[in-house]
């Protein structure tokens, strides 16, 4: 097992007519999981300050961060991969979805709005991802396998 430091990532939960925004997990037609908008964390700045970055990104809008709602653990035991997911509520203060936007770093290619009862139809990750988007508590949810 390679000894790889500890990654840190926020991700948003953006919920619109009770559906959730989730993206592509893997540029490059890699895989057909979703996840929601976020990514790695920059030292310096604030997680808020990260995620509002990170959705721009993927999404070409602008939000505001609320409060966070779940703590996520994904980890590769074989390669010694393991990120810290912090995911936050945000709304969408600025933009909708445009299929002409393109992520920076290529990765997001696709964006879309689910409804809970769409997710059975879509994988998706983290497998607790439901919970947090239309419950109330705090999830944490730790040490998940990564998949593609």
């Amino acid at each position: 097992m390679k000894n790889r430091p500890l990654r840190l990532a926020v991700r948003a939960l953006i919920m619109d007519q009770d559906k959730l925004l989730l993206v592509n997990a893997w540029g490059g037609g890699v895989s057909d999981l979703w996840c929601a908008p976020g990514g790695g964390v920059e030292k310096h700045s604030s997680l808020a300050d990260n995620l509002v970055r990170e959705v721009h990104e993927e999404t070409g809008m602008d939000v505001e961060v609320g409060a966070p709602c779940m703590v996520n653990e994904f980890h590769e035991p074989s390669s010694g991969f393991h990120q810290v997911d912090v995911y936050f509520r945000a709304r969408i203060i600025r933009g909708q979805i445009d299929p002409d936007w393109r992520d920076p770093e290529g990765i997001v290619t696709k964006r879309r709005f689910f409804s809970r009862s769409e997710l059975s139809d879509i994988r998706y990750k983290p497998d607790t991802l439901a919970a947090a988007a239309w419950g109330g508590d705090m999830v944490y949810d730790p040490l998940e396998l990564l998949i593609k």
